[in-house]
C-alpha cells in the first residue's frame, strides 16, 4: 500500500564521488522488498516533483531503509546536506521488484552497473541462490562492493580498468568464464541490452530493473513507459509504465 510519510535520516556518509549513502526511518520498512523504490520530497517549493531512488537495504529491524544515490540536480543536492535528526517526506513502497523465488536454490547473476549497483544488495540479502555478484564502475572509486561480499563472490569491471577487468560486466562475465541459470540486473540501459541478448543466447531468464526519469511515480502521468509485446490494459497500447508495472521485468517481455 502506497503511502507518503515524514521519515527522520538515521545517518548519511559520502562513498565516492556525487554518491551518498542515506538511513532513514520509517515505517515503510516493514513492508519494502527489493527492487522496489521510494519517491523522496526536497523541502525546496522550487523542485516540483519528487526524486525516485531505489531501496538499497532494509535493516533487520525492518524500521529503516537505506538509499544510495548520486548527485545529479537541485533535489538530490539538498538531500545530500541532510544529517542525523534532519527530516523528509516519503511516498513508498512503489514499483514491483525482483521475483526472489525465481532464484530459490538456483545459480544465480546479481549484475549491477553504476547507480544500479544499490538495488542488488536487499536482494542479495533475500535470495537463497548460489549468487555470482558482477559489478560495473566508471573507475576504481568503487561504492558498496564490501557490502555485497558478504553474500556471494563479487566480480567487479571498471571502464578504465583500474579495477577488476576492463570494460562492462559482460566483460568480466566472460573473462572469469561465468555462468548462471536465472539473472537479476540492474543499471543503465545499454548495459541492460547486453543482458537481454546474452539471456536470450544462452535461453535462460533475466529480470532487469530499468532505470527511467519518473515524474509522479505512482503511474498516473504516463511519463516513464517502455515498448513491451502485450498490450497494456491501462493505454490498451503496447507500452507499460515503469513506475508500477515495472521497475522489474522479465526481459523478454520489454523492448529495449
Amino acid at each position: 500500500m502506497k503511502q507518503k510519510q515524514t521519515a527522520t535520516v538515521r545517518s548519511q556518509r559520502q562513498l565516492a564521488a556525487q554518491i551518498f549513502d542515506m538511513w532513514i526511518e520509517t515505517e515503510l520498512a516493514g513492508e519494502a522488498a527489493p527492487g522496489q523504490f521510494i519517491c523522496l520530497y526536497p523541502k525546496d517549493k522550487s523542485t516540483l516533483l519528487p526524486r525516485p531512488i531505489s531501496i538499497c537495504e532494509i535493516n533487520e529491524e525492518r524500521t529503516a531503509l537505506r538509499i544510495v544515490y548520486r548527485i545529479t540536480g537541485k533535489g538530490t543536492t539538498e538531500f545530500s546536506v541532510y544529517k542525523q535528526g534532519d527530516t523528509v517526506s516519503v511516498l513508498g513502497n512503489l514499483g514491483n521488484g525482483f521475483p526472489v523465488a525465481k532464484g530459490k536454490e538456483k545459480r544465480v547473476f546479481l549484475i549491477g552497473g553504476g547507480i544500479g549497483i544499490p538495488p542488488m544488495l536487499q536482494l542479495a540479502k533475500e535470495l537463497q541462490a548460489q549468487k555470482q555478484i558482477v559489478l560495473g564502475y566508471r573507475s576504481n572509486e568503487l561504492f558498496l562492493h564490501n557490502d555485497l561480499e558478504r553474500y556471494g563472490q563479487v566480480y567487479v569491471a571498471t571502464e578504465d580498468g583500474s579495477a577488476g577487468t576492463k570494460g562492462n560486466v559482460m566483460d568480466a562475465i566472460r573473462e572469469n568464464g561465468l555462468d548462471a541459470d536465472v539473472i537479476f540486473a540492474c543499471g543503465p540501459m545499454p548495459m541492460l541490452r547486453a543482458i537481454k541478448r546474452y539471456a536470450e543466447e544462452k535461453k535462460i531468464p533475466a529480470y532487469i530493473s530499468l532505470e527511467e526519469h519518473m515524474a509522479c511515480g505512482v503511474g498516473a502521468c504516463l511519463g516513464c513507459v517502455v515498448k513491451t509485446k502485450e498490450v497494456d490494459h491501462h493505454s490498451n497500447v503496447h507500452n507499460a509504465r515503469i513506475c508500477t508495472d515495472g521497475p522489474v521485468f522479465e526481459a523478454g517481455e520489454v523492448e529495449i
